[in-house]
């Protein structure tokens, strides 16, 4: 059998009614040995008088001292309050509180050996303390092993009871556990989407600012008119990644007052690719769209057709500056939904602005996460980013 459970820990008033309630017992048992044995009918020897007069009172003592350490060491000392209940009427409630503690525990292997100690010790007792009315000895025997079954149910009860408590408490610690496991594994999960957004909207924003201050650190002869539009645009896109960093992380601090957080702002979906489209020519980047895909496209593919765009006019920009895309979007309801972004490869593919180098990884978790694919790689002179997302994904 499993080892059994910590007892729970007992309070001042839980010490004082057990304690009371065996000294009570012992009481009435002593008692009735003492008019026993001043009944002349029970023909007490004057050592039996004396026993119960003066040791019986003192071994009695010694077994409720004994019981005060019944949690410590169960088995020990409920063996050794049973032999002085054999001899001492008062260790009776010392006994019957031993053994019950030690029922508690439920386990068969050391309830049988005592329950069998208690019966001889009884029949000893009735040796020791003869009645007026003599018993035949299986009906002593037959009285005694009631007694002893009553007390062990009572602590095999008390057991199971707690047995039950600690299980349900061992159920509510873990149910917590497991509660907090999943809010750590979605704030992960929050994390995670927060610096894919950082990342796509970002790197299209600073690429845009690197590529202007490139522009007029390379170009010192450019006229006055044209310098100040340069550095108005690295203004403007400056402040426009402030604001859309602001966006993407407000989301870790903005809680409503009942603990929740406010709702997501609006995200980029199919219907602002040609405003993307027409940033990047602001830009500088000759772009042509080509979108022959239903209005009514569902809004978690829209948004992954605009962010595999974005990342690829970002890519564009940084490895093929200078070099013409192509951005064509189509797909049919019940089908599936192509994006692809192609650009001539170029003579030259350093690239003026450092790249992460996960940007294409974070677009194929996304596709991939949908059912979709992609794909990426040189066909015929150019570089082609292609993606397929099933429209119901």
């Amino acid at each position: 059998m499993p080892a059994p459970p910590p007892a729970p820990r007992l309070t001042w008033w839980g010490h004082t009614w057990r304690f009371g309630l065996a000294g009570l017992v012992g009481l009435v048992l002593w008692s009735a040995s003492v008019l026993a044995a001043d009944d002349p009918s029970t023909r007490f020897s004057e050592l039996q008088t004396a026993w119960a007069a003066v040791v019986d009172p003192v071994l009695g003592l010694v077994a409720f001292g004994l019981t005060a350490f019944r949690r410590r060491w169960p088995v020990p000392v409920a063996v050794a309050v049973t032999l002085l209940s054999g001899v001492s009427a008062v260790a009776g409630g010392a006994w019957a509180l031993a053994l019950c503690t030690l029922a508690t525990r439920r386990q068969v292997r050391e309830i049988a050996p005592l329950a069998l100690l208690s019966l001889l010790a009884s029949l000893a007792f009735e040796g020791i303390y003869p009645s007026n009315q003599s018993l035949p000895l299986w009906v002593a025997a037959l009285v005694a092993a009631l007694v002893v079954a009553v007390v062990v149910a009572m602590g095999s009860s008390i057991g199971a009871d707690r047995a039950r408590v600690q299980s349900l408490r061992d159920r509510a610690e873990t149910s917590e556990r497991e509660q907090q496991a999943r809010v750590a594994a979605a704030r992960s999960a929050e994390r995670t989407r927060i610096a894919r957004e950082m990342h796509d909207v970002l790197a299209h924003r600073i690429s845009l600012v690197a590529m202007h201050a490139g522009a007029l650190s390379f170009r010192d002869d450019l006229p006055r008119e044209q310098q100040a539009q340069v550095a108005r645009t690295i203004e403007e896109n400056a402040h426009l990644a402030l604001r859309d960093l602001r966006d993407v992380l407000g989301v870790l601090r903005a809680e409503l007052p009942d603990g929740s957080l406010d709702p997501e702002r609006p995200q980029p979906g199919l219907a602002d690719l040609p405003d993307l489209v027409a940033q990047t020519r602001a830009a500088g980047t000759r772009v042509t769209l080509e979108d022959r895909c239903p209005p009514d496209v569902p809004p978690t593919v829209g948004r992954t057709v605009y962010r595999v765009a974005q990342e690829a006019l970002t890519n564009a920009r940084k490895h093929a500056a200078g070099c013409p895309v192509t951005v064509s979007v189509e797909g049919t309801d019940g089908d599936a939904v192509v994006v692809e972004v192609a650009n001539p490869v170029p003579v030259s593919a350093r690239s003026a602005v450092p790249g992460s180098g996960l940007g294409l990884l974070g677009l194929e978790e996304r596709v991939d996460l949908l059912g979709g694919r992609l794909t990426h790689g040189t066909e015929r002179g150019r570089f082609v980013l292609r993606a397929s997302i099933p429209w119901t994904a």
